[in-house]
């Protein structure tokens, strides 16, 4: 069920965004499809976040489930149109997902997982081919519902997966948009994805709690860097 739940409200995004933009709608539609999408999954799919390790969240269950699809679907919302090579990103996201599921024994995450990547690397390999092709608000923001549902699922079974979609996409992504400006669009996804890949890679060589502690000491530090400038 949850298959047909995630095509119907991947669906429903692609066709409100495609009306949003060909006549100029207001983008309050897209909150509405993004939000009728994710009451889909949760509601028919049976996926929702009941708890955050021994915290039981009650009455939020679904405001929080929903609020927690949304975010992740923007993620790669970006307005501009982009070069292919920046879907990079989202492949590894979802390359971890996979290689995640498949150590855990959860087939949906990984056969889905899988199927995503396929698609993520035929487009790329034709942006490389043909070197036309801009990714818009619709490629971007379909990827970013199927990551934010395998990311749901994952949740579900254990709080630390959050460290997937936070640290191999949304963090990259926000290196990206930082550094673009600065560097040609080839070394800003190249740098960005060096950094996703790293993150990637320490997920499963160093235990993830130690992952956790390193992330929140550098934050810390960085932020205490920026108060002194």
């Amino acid at each position: 069920m949850l298959y047909l739940t995630l095509l119907f409200g991947l669906v429903l995004i692609i066709i409100t965004t495609k009306f949003t933009q060909n006549y100029r709608l207001s983008k309050l539609w897209l909150l509405v499809s993004q939000i009728s999408a994710s009451f889909i999954v949760i509601m028919f799919g049976n996926l929702e976040i009941s708890h955050i390790n021994q915290i039981e969240l009650g009455y939020l269950t679904i405001p929080f489930s929903i609020l927690f699809l949304i975010g992740f679907t923007n993620v790669m919302n970006i307005e501009k149109e982009q070069k292919s090579l920046i879907l990079l990103l989202p492949c590894i996201t979802l390359i971890c997902l996979s290689v995640s599921a498949l150590i855990i024994g959860y087939t949906f995450v990984s056969i889905i997982g899988i199927c995503a990547v396929l698609t993520v690397m035929l487009v790329l390999l034709y942006g490389y081919i043909s070197g036309k092709v801009n990714i818009g608000k619709i490629l971007t923001t379909s990827i970013g519902f199927i990551i934010a549902v395998l990311s749901l699922s994952l949740f579900e079974l254990s709080f630390v997966m959050i460290y997937i979609p936070i640290f191999t996409l949304a963090l990259p992504l926000a290196l990206y948009l930082l550094i673009q400006k600065k560097l040609t669009s080839v070394q800003s996804v190249i740098s960005s994805s060096l950094v996703a890949l790293l993150f990637s890679l320490m997920m499963f060589v160093i235990p993830l709690n130690i992952v956790w502690y390193l992330v929140i000491g550098l934050t810390v530090k960085f932020y205490e860097n920026m108060k002194t400038r």
